[in-house]
């Protein structure tokens, strides 16, 4: 019996999140626009930030890029977060927060990460 692959669940749930937050962000319903408008953002900024979150997923996903993708998903969440913080909007900060977090312990695990068995084999985006 195979061991459960957390890792690779995590890495493939932070990639499923960045692919729909860019998504959400590109199409960008009114209030979302709204949101970037009362933080100070150019009308333009949501398709950047969306464009970014789809560059993250697809990095994340590949096996050549996983570490630059999670970096940039940290860039990017640390922004959030920030963002956030400094228009004193605490408890929407909570998701990014916990999404900086996940990110930062795959990118601290990755590297401890055995490269054999199902892990070496392609299965996830975390090689």
């Amino acid at each position: 019996m195979r061991p459960f692959a957390w890792h690779t669940w995590l890495s493939w749930g932070l990639v499923a999140f960045f692919v729909f937050a860019g998504v959400l962000n590109i199409v960008a319903p009114v209030s979302l626009q709204e949101d970037y408008a009362r933080w100070g953002y150019p009308t333009w900024f949501h398709f950047a930030t969306g464009a970014l979150e789809l560059a993250s997923a697809l990095l994340q996903s590949r096996r050549a890029t996983p570490r630059a993708g999670v970096v940039l998903g940290l860039l990017i969440m640390a922004s959030a977060v920030a963002t956030l913080f400094l228009h004193r909007e605490w408890t929407h900060a909570v998701f990014p927060a916990l999404i900086l977090a996940a990110l930062a312990f795959t990118l601290t695990t990755r590297s401890r990460q055995p490269k054999t068995g199902a892990m070496a084999s392609g299965t996830s985006p975390s090689h």
